[in-house]
């Protein structure tokens, strides 16, 4: 990879940086040669996600929660805090939309004082349940305001809303970009995440739990493809803020995805299917036209090369007995 000289090297805040993706984006910044300042308050990130950059010497750990104001002097805003999973984000509703809005808050108003460059990590949950297949960006989504995904999917809608009125207002330097269902190594095994409860169950060997009839759709981008648009579209032209489309347009069924793993791991799993929850989306796949044109972006890695990955990893921690301490 090649390294930034000094004076490219910039000094970035990457708010949930000990989650599954914030450490994945900590990894390539640093090795890049940026200080990297990883902020957590490890409601659900883990140390064990960073604990291999602690010893460099362009990387600071920050204990912290993002509700709270944060005084730093930084060039770039990577914010990433939000629990992204339904276990996580249903666990404390009323945490989940005050981290994407006061956290939102706070986070405009650090990059407004220091004249940073700020991305958002919105997500496809802003579109809910579509009506349009796959969602472009244009699309304004059919989302239900009081259901119990709502903390999440209007937590995120209004942090969008924030950073366009703290853009067009204040002239914030913004970037916008709506993830797709992303996976690789670190995902938490007890996230309640399709990818990761198919691939823990395989390999423990018990019913793979499919929700609904598993003719429901998703697309599954890896984790470093995802990572590469997010710095594309944080070092992109500032014309363009978004929102952008980050995800793989693959699309499979879920129990096409069950059928998948069950293979790759030479389980001896059945499926079993259960009642659909409330507001599950039925088909989610991302437009990403815009990030081709725009970027120059569009994931390389296909579903079972990156899934060889993760069922790696996930075999590993549960050798280490890990997986059952999560």
């Amino acid at each position: 990879m090649h390294r930034l000289s000094l004076h490219q090297a910039k000094r970035i805040l990457v708010t949930g940086g000990a989650g599954f993706l914030g450490s994945h984006l900590c990894d390539r910044l640093v090795e890049e040669g940026h200080d990297v300042l990883c902020l957590d308050n490890f409601f659900t990130g883990s140390k064990s996600n960073i604990i291999h950059l602690m010893k460099r010497p362009n990387f600071e750990l920050i204990r912290h929660d993002l509700v709270q104001p944060l005084y730093l002097e930084v060039d770039q805003i990577y914010n990433l805090a939000c629990p992204a999973s339904p276990i996580h984000y249903q666990y404390n509703p009323v945490k989940t939309i005050k981290t994407s809005i006061m956290g939102a808050i706070n986070m405009l108003g650090l990059a407004k004082r220091v004249k940073a460059k700020i991305l958002q990590a919105s997500t496809s949950e802003v579109y809910g349940d579509p009506s349009l297949h796959p969602q472009p960006e244009s699309y304004w989504g059919n989302v239900n305001p009081i259901g119990i995904r709502s903390c999440y999917d209007e937590g995120k809608r209004c942090a969008e809303t924030l950073f366009f009125d703290y853009y067009r207002q204040n002239r914030v330097n913004i970037r916008v970009v709506r993830i797709f269902n992303t996976y690789g190594p670190r995902m938490h095994p007890n996230d309640g995440r399709v990818v990761s409860n198919f691939i823990v169950q395989a390999l423990n060997g018990v019913d793979i739990t499919i929700f609904g009839d598993g003719s429901q759709t998703r697309s599954f981008c890896y984790v470093d493809d995802l990572v590469d648009g997010l710095i594309k579209m944080m070092n992109g032209p500032d014309e363009f803020v978004g929102p952008v489309n980050l995800g793989n347009p693959g699309e499979f069924t879920i129990a096409e995805l069950a059928e998948i793993i069950v293979r790759m791991t030479e389980s001896r799993s059945r499926l079993i299917f259960c009642p659909l929850p409330a507001d599950d989306p039925m088909q989610r796949r991302p437009d990403i036209t815009l990030a081709r044109e725009k970027l120059n972006w569009h994931p390389g890695i296909q579903l079972e090369v990156g899934l060889a990955t993760t069922i790696a990893y996930f075999k590993r921690i549960k050798s280490n007995g890990e997986m059952a301490e999560c």
